[in-house]
């Protein structure tokens, strides 16, 4: 298990940590050192999280999202928390020089990663990046939510997109991002981003994502929820269903009430294990979950509601 681990949050620094076990519920650290630093991605000031792994062409792929200069938080208790940047040597305290930026990572033994390259443009907020597990039509698939620039008062420069999806020949160079799915659902109103690696079954790729509500903009306080949708093998731009009611929303203590971000449920990843779905995910950035259900149970959910043309 990959995970997101902070040792403070004035600045909130965040690694990626590395856990195992042997049934998939009880974890224990494999080192008391980070898997993972901001360092790695060129600075020992930032901030590194989101990590989503898939097998492709023999490899290992690791997707981080990375921000050069971590920023101080203060959670509410209520909402998003309240955020501001750091003075650090040669970082100008703007938050346009100060950015989200995803790329990737590559390893042949799932424990020593080498560095491979960025996905995303450097200016603006672009995260949620995860590799489709293998290529289509010849092609490597990425997803992506390019959202502007992303500021310490949760603002943005221009409104999220959705969920995006970019391609390559090389895993180097990257299409201009095409959206895959829109904002639909009242309970998506905020933002939405890719959740796990896609699931290929016979009845297309069953893609997990998340979508966030904003419940009192005064505030700042929102929900997030996870949806799922199917796409066509092929082509996964053509969307063959898509739940219009989330599959996972906070209803536990743990998944409402939380150190960082109330009512929060953030998955990354969902093996497929004897045909059950374990979906691991985050509860208000404080802790880690998992929740099983048949693989089958859910693809059958979402295949009730078809999409008319592939409309997403």
């Amino acid at each position: 298990m990959y995970e997101r681990c902070a040792g403070s949050l004035r600045p909130f620094h965040c690694y990626i940590g590395l856990q195992t076990s042997t049934d998939g519920v009880h974890f224990t650290p494999a080192s008391d050192q980070p898997l993972i630093t901001p360092a790695d991605l060129g600075s020992q000031y930032g901030s590194v999280q989101d990590p989503r792994v898939v097998a492709l062409d023999g490899r290992f792929y690791l997707s981080v999202a990375y921000r050069p200069y971590a920023w101080a938080s203060q959670p509410t208790g209520v909402g998003v928390p309240e955020s501001c940047q750091v003075a650090y040597p040669g970082f100008s305290g703007r938050d346009e020089d100060n950015q989200t930026r995803s790329g990737l990572f590559v390893s042949d033994d799932l424990r020593h990663w080498t560095w491979h390259g960025w996905v995303t443009p450097e200016g603006i907020d672009d995260r949620n990046v995860m590799l489709f597990p293998e290529r289509i039509g010849g092609k490597y698939w990425i997803t992506r939510r390019p959202s502007g620039f992303g500021g310490t008062q949760a603002n943005h420069a221009a409104p999220p997109k959705g969920v995006m999806v970019s391609t390559s020949d090389d895993l180097l160079t990257w299409t201009e991002p095409t959206t895959l799915l829109r904002p639909a659902f009242a309970w998506e109103d905020n933002r939405m981003g890719a959740s796990t690696p896609p699931i290929r079954t016979p009845d297309g790729w069953l893609f997990f994502y998340h979508g966030v509500q904003n419940l009192n903009p005064a505030t700042r306080r929102v929900c997030y929820r996870m949806g799922a949708a199917l796409l066509d093998l092929e082509n996964p731009l053509n969307v063959i269903a898509r739940s219009p009611a989330p599959l996972l929303e906070p209803t536990t203590y743990d998944e409402r009430f939380g150190l960082y971000i109330p009512d929060v449920v953030f998955s990354t990843a969902s093996p497929v294990v004897e045909g059950v779905n374990h979906l691991y995910y985050g509860v208000c950035d404080t802790a880690i979950a998992l929740a099983t259900a048949p693989l089958a149970a859910v693809i059958e959910e979402v295949k009730r509601h078809p999409r008319d043309g592939g409309l997403n």
